[in-house]
């Protein structure tokens, strides 16, 4: 059995769970904002200090991974998992930023249960990060991330055909246009939280 033992720098660990845990309160604050559906700026902007925070506290890490000779995961990893979150809440805001900018007129229930799949599997991405450094449980949480994926997969391509075959006037094809983007952008959302759960389960392997 191979043994399997972190470095008592715990910094790392401390800095992931504050990314994930801002992370959440992102898709949180997105998920209030399609909910409730009114102060759509106002939102936004709550949303776009979020993922400022974000961005520093990538930062933040990536300057710790530059600056520490020995790391309790491979560096690659460390950069993998760090740069995926931030993805995963550039998309977040992206998403807050169409609406905002786009002017919608409400959001529709597909965009509803789209945001739904990725404040949970935003959740799920928190559990395994809150468990990564006794790797308790991780792998079922990101199996539950590949699952809410490929959900949000069939109900995007389901929700953007029916758009093209309900669109006929100009403004219905311009409200196609908005809601495609922002459709595809919660879509990709969905694939980048998998892609965070794909290097936890590498760092799984590894340390197994």
């Amino acid at each position: 059995m191979k043994l399997n033992f972190f470095p008592r720098d715990h910094k790392f660990f401390d800095l992931f769970r504050e990314d994930a845990a801002n992370l959440r309160e992102g898709a949180l604050a997105l998920q209030e904002l399609i909910d409730n559906y009114v102060d759509v700026e106002k939102k936004y902007e709550r949303i776009k200090a979020i993922e400022h925070k974000g961005d520093n506290i990538t930062h933040e890490l990536f300057t710790k991974l530059r600056d520490t000779f020995i790391t309790p995961l491979e560096r690659e990893d460390i950069h993998g998992l760090a740069g995926g979150l931030d993805d995963v809440l550039d998309c977040i805001e992206g998403v807050a930023s169409r609406m905002c900018y786009f002017k919608l007129a409400g959001p529709t229930p597909e965009a509803k249960k789209l945001v739904d799949i990725i404040a949970k599997a935003v959740e799920q991405i928190y559990e395994a990060i809150d468990n990564l450094e006794t790797l308790g449980h991780c792998h079922t949480f990101c199996q539950q991330v590949n699952i809410l994926e490929y959900e949000a997969d069939i109900i995007c391509r389901e929700a953007i055909a029916e758009l093209f075959d309900m669109a006929e006037t100009p403004a219905e094809i311009k409200e196609l246009i908005k809601l495609k983007e922002i459709y595809t952008r919660l879509e990709v959302a969905a694939d980048r939280c998998e892609d965070v759960a794909n290097v936890i389960e590498s760092i799984i392997v590894k340390s197994t």
